[in-house]
């Protein structure tokens, strides 16, 4: 109980600097977007979060308006506009993530949230993966850093994705949540700056 308070504290402090310190760097991604390709600015999208609950994930939008498609995304996607691509790039995209952190639908550290139709493909094994809060980042954020580039080799992007990516993603959120700590959590948080940083 003391660890979950103390990571749920650790959520709230480190997302309230963020969002208050990048506010200006968040105005003009904003600002970009909409000179690029107009409004909406923010994409949202329902996601599935601890215990089952259902959530709209936060991010800039970096796809076409109303483009549609599939929903996952390969590298040289057509759909992702000149901004988006950077964005994408940067992780930028992902900042105001830091918003459903706040509000408590996320965590800074945790298994990515999914889309409701992959959770209910591997419903028993998200049984155990949604005991805890979904995450801005995880390992499986790592490892598959450059997931755009491994999809865009296939054929069948979708399959790929169902067939191998996702379950080896769940792999390792199994693993996370049988062995997380606040310590782990901090060095998934320095691996996660530090492959971003590279761009791969």
């Amino acid at each position: 109980m003391i660890r979950l308070l103390l990571k749920r504290g650790t959520d709230i402090a480190f997302s309230s600097v963020i969002l208050v310190l990048l506010s200006p760097v968040l105005a003009t991604i904003a600002l970009a977007v909409w000179l690029d390709s107009g409004s909406p600015v923010w994409f949202r999208q329902e996601r599935v979060g601890l215990r089952f609950r259902l959530f709209h994930i936060l991010k800039f939008r970096t796809m076409r308006a109303s483009s549609g498609g599939p929903p996952v995304t390969v590298g040289g996607d057509a759909r992702i506009t000149r901004v988006g691509q950077y964005l994408r790039l940067t992780k930028l995209d992902e900042v105001p993530q830091f918003w459903n952190v706040l509000r408590g639908d996320m965590s800074l550290v945790g298994p990515r949230p999914e889309v409701p139709e992959y959770v209910e493909l591997f419903n028993e094994r998200y049984r155990r993966v949604l005991t805890v809060r979904p995450g801005i980042t995880d390992l499986a954020s790592i490892h598959f850093r450059n997931e755009e580039e491994i999809l865009s080799r296939s054929a069948d992007p979708l399959r790929e994705y169902a067939e191998h990516l996702l379950p080896a993603k769940l792999d390792l959120a199994e693993q996370y949540v049988l062995r997380h700590s606040l310590m782990g959590d901090l060095m998934i948080i320095l691996r996660t700056a530090a492959v971003t940083l590279r761009g791969r």
